[in-house]
């Protein structure tokens, strides 16, 4: 079975798997939890994002990837001094098993809600096995989550003094979601962005300008590249974190450099700027591969 890798494309076929061997080794690579700003936490592995969200009155998990890494990120989330029972609702920004493959445990050790767009709950459910997926039968399958709730366009999850919004962000898959919320140390205040994967991958075969078989599938790519470049966004957050050079800017953040490297109000511009190109240069290899 192929790997896929959800935040780059390759020219080179052996690059690909090199690439692809040590990318998949950072995903279950332990990292020590870490507090991004104010009551926003980093608590994934070294190459997988999972973000908590603190309040008094309860907590806000998004993503939870791998279901092997469960135990791992409920330790982290323990080793920062919260408590997993705290958590109230879990979140998801797309159904592959890198992403949510954890989440249904988390969910049941947690008792959390889980909430997802119409699309991403449908995959959730299906624990990955959702045909209108561009990876449908190479994407990893993972543990299905019986209980989603669902979430709209635009709608504000509330968690306590927690607010968090989601905005559809279809492409990568069907039901990608991309969240933005306000964390305040005192009365300084930052917009995190948390946005999807925005990478056109697919199983072979899948043509994204397919208009019969995929109707308005590029249109939608299309929106969601503009609807994260418009996200309120102070902090860039990504579900791969080396697709928005997280933890180097983290590293740097905790080095002391100044300004601060985390903060960059360009950031969701730059890498909505960079998926535009990806996504050209996917239509026009569908394009020389199959001319009308």
């Amino acid at each position: 079975m192929k790997r896929l890798i959800c935040w780059a494309l390759t020219s080179v076929a052996m690059t690909a798997a090199l690439s692809a061997h040590s990318e998949e080794a950072s995903w279950t690579q332990p990292q020590k939890p870490f507090q991004i700003y104010a009551n926003t936490y980093y608590v994934g592995t070294q190459g997988l994002s999972a973000i908590l969200i603190t309040s008094a009155q309860g907590h806000v998990l998004i993503d939870a990837p791998m279901e092997h890494n469960a135990s791992m990120i409920e330790a982290n989330i323990r080793a920062l001094g919260f408590r997993i029972e705290d958590i109230r609702v879990v979140l998801n920004s797309h159904a592959h098993s890198d992403h949510a493959g954890g989440i249904a445990e988390l969910a049941r050790v947690s008792g959390a809600k889980v909430r997802a767009s119409v699309a991403g709950a449908k995959a959730l459910k299906l624990g990955g096995k959702d045909p209108e997926d561009p990876q449908y039968g190479e994407a990893p399958l993972f543990p299905a989550v019986t209980d989603v709730g669902l979430v709209r366009d635009g709608e504000t999850i509330h968690v306590g003094t927690t607010e968090l919004v989601a905005h559809y962000t279809p492409g990568h898959t069907p039901g990608s979601t991309s969240w933005t919320w306000r964390s305040c140390d005192q009365e300084h205040c930052l917009n995190i962005a948390y946005a999807d994967s925005l990478t056109p991958l697919s199983s072979d075969g899948f043509r994204f300008s397919d208009e019969a078989k995929h109707p308005h599938r590029v249109e939608d790519y299309r929106q969601a590249i503009a609807t994260v470049a418009a996200l309120p966004c102070d902090i860039l957050i990504t579900p791969h974190p080396d697709a928005s050079d997280f933890l180097e800017r983290v590293a740097k953040r905790d080095q002391g450099v100044k300004p601060n490297p985390l903060i960059d109000t360009q950031a969701c511009k730059a890498y909505a700027a960079g998926a535009s190109v990806k996504l050209a240069a996917r239509l026009a290899k569908e394009k020389t591969e199959h001319p009308h």
